[in-house]
């Protein structure tokens, strides 16, 4: 991960004739970065600086400057706190359609910011950067909006709100639950915890098979484990087939139920459950409605003239039977049938071609396919004492969700599952993840909202934010636009459904705030009734980013 300001990496400033590079905070970079540079300073740009929603402090002030330049202005945050504030880059973007000189511009773009007043000085910078320093006042006032909005601060974005279904895990019940459904449930219940934050109307469903091959295959390996038998070729290993046969009846129920505990002890809760052989009943109604044709005996889905891959088989040619993707058809319309204004699935990377089938399905059917959403995740990869742990259900080497959350608890697990993007393969390191100290970035973070936490129980029982009554340190400033940084990112967080936004930036806001805490006291400073409500926004701000990826925030530690 890139961030300047953080020195994670080194940014080599020298030569050559580029005139601005852009990094984006909020995503995992995976080659390292050198730039060389004349005579112009490197900038990083707050993450998602172009989704911020109004109303905030920030978007007042970037109205406030597009009114006075007489042109839109879009700010973002120096990689060098001492280049200022905030900047823009407005005045290069403008200098070609007006064909004036950029720091012409500039100057222009800094007079009229100087008018302003929450701007305490501007200045040009480079081949046409503005630079703004911001007075004491407006983190005052940003400061007492965050803390006014409270574990509120950065939702409720949404214009349209919609009604929207986010199917995920969907695990046939053949066993419990693999680390790999696990990065499914995480990675779709905080899209769905997202999409609620940000003010829709969300449902969650799981929906299952309940016969075909693997289901007769998991039957009978369950019952060759009840006569002890060897178990069918291709069948299914472990003690959990053991367990299930000393049952003595249909395995299904009950590792259903078993799914279920453990996705609740994982913190996520099912609104539905669709049951797959219920929604083929429907298919006799539904085909008829398709643009379909017969071949070979078996009849296809002309899907390639609505924008699929291929055509598809919907109807076997050996015995009629339905195949899954006809089984889609049901599903999707059950889905659109049931007003759901958009419908996410969220399904493994080896589901690719899944995305161009549903949207033909929608097509054929007359329905705007632009209702429906693929997200597509990467595998899982365990290491414990340096060595992968390999998963196969049927094999029996697997690693169940049960045992990850046994070792490394649920928060731990509910962090590593979302700290990389859907495309990147996670790799858990077991032994790290189970650390009880700042070098698990998810502990790292719960100790700045507990810690907080102590800072508040001693206080006096003074609520709102205070003024700030000194000029505020460098630490301070950091902090506040840290905090600032947040609705903006949230929003493009949830646009780009991308939850691993959310831990990036909590780390960042728990670096910032522990470096404001080292260096300034608290309790009995003369700045008390302003720190207080730092900590205060700051705790209610971690406390979200938390809870988005179904992670606790503690008070105690």
């Amino acid at each position: 991960m890139l961030d300047a300001r953080e020195g994670d990496r080194e940014l080599v400033v020298g030569e050559a004739h580029v005139g601005e590079v852009r990094v984006d905070a909020g995503e995992v970079l995976g080659v390292e970065v050198e730039v060389e540079l004349a005579l112009v300073g490197l900038r990083l740009h707050a993450p998602y600086d172009n989704a911020m929603p109004a109303g905030t402090a920030l978007h007042r002030l970037a109205d406030a400057l597009s009114e006075a330049a007489g042109a839109a202005i879009e700010l973002e945050r120096p990689a060098d706190p001492s280049h200022g504030d905030y900047a823009t880059n407005a005045a290069m973007r403008l200098a070609p359609e007006r064909r004036r000189s950029p720091r012409e511009l500039a100057g222009e773009i800094a007079a009229a910011a100087e008018g302003l007043d929450a701007v305490d000085s501007a200045e040009v910078a480079g081949p046409g950067f503005v630079n703004l320093r911001l007075v004491d006042a407006w983190f005052d006032e940003a400061l007492a909006e965050i803390v006014a909005a409270g574990g509120d601060y950065g939702g409720g974005w949404a214009e349209h709100r919609e009604r929207v279904q986010v199917e995920m895990v969907s695990a046939n019940p053949t066993g419990p639950l693999v680390v790999a459904s696990a990065r499914n449930g995480a990675y779709g219940d905080a899209v769905a915890r997202l999409l609620e934050f940000g003010g829709h109307d969300v449902e969650r469903e799981y929906y299952y098979n309940d016969s075909g091959t693997q289901m007769e295959l998991f039957r009978a390996s369950v019952a060759a484990a009840r006569r002890g038998e060897p178990i069918p070729e291709q069948g299914y290993h472990g003690d959990y087939v053991r367990e299930l046969g000393d049952l003595g009846s249909d395995p299904v129920p009950p590792m259903l139920e078993r799914i279920e505990q453990t996705l609740d002890r994982f913190r996520i809760h099912f609104d539905s459950w669709a049951l797959q052989s219920e929604l083929q009943e429907r298919l006799p109604e539904l085909l008829p409605r398709l643009d379909t044709y017969e071949r070979d005996g078996a009849v296809w889905a002309r899907s390639s003239a609505y924008g699929d891959d291929a055509d598809r088989v919907l109807i076997r040619s050996d015995g009629g039977a339905p195949t899954y993707r006809a089984a889609d058809v049901a599903y999707l319309v059950d889905k659109l049938e049931r007003g759901f204004d958009r419908a996410i699935y969220v399904l493994g990377a080896d589901h690719h071609g899944t995305r161009n089938w549903y949207a033909a399905i929608a097509r054929m059917l007359g329905y705007d396919p632009e209702r429906i959403e693929v997200l597509l995740y990467q595998l899982v990869h365990l290491t414990k004492s340096g060595e992968q742990t390999k998963m196969s259900k049927r094999r029996g080497d697997v690693v169940f969700l049960e045992e990850l959350i046994d070792e490394i608890g649920v928060d731990a697990a509910r962090w590593y599952l979302v700290s990389r993007g859907p495309d990147q393969t996670i790799e858990i390191d077991v032994d790290l993840a189970a650390e009880k100290s700042q070098k698990n970035p998810v502990y790292y973070v719960q100790y700045a909202h507990a810690r907080i936490a102590g800072i508040l129980r001693n206080a006096d029982d003074a609520t709102g934010a205070g003024a700030s009554s000194a000029p505020l340190a460098a630490e301070e400033r950091e902090l506040v636009k840290r905090l600032v940084d947040f609705p903006a990112l949230v929003a493009e967080t949830t646009a780009r459904r991308g939850p691993h936004g959310i831990p990036v930036y909590a780390v960042r806001a728990a670096d910032d705030f522990h470096r404001f805490y080292h260096e300034h006291r608290v309790l009995g400073s003369d700045s008390e009734a302003f720190r207080l409500a730092l900590c205060r926004a700051t705790q209610a701000v971690i406390a979200r980013c938390l809870d988005l990826i179904g992670v606790d925030a503690p008070d105690r530690m």
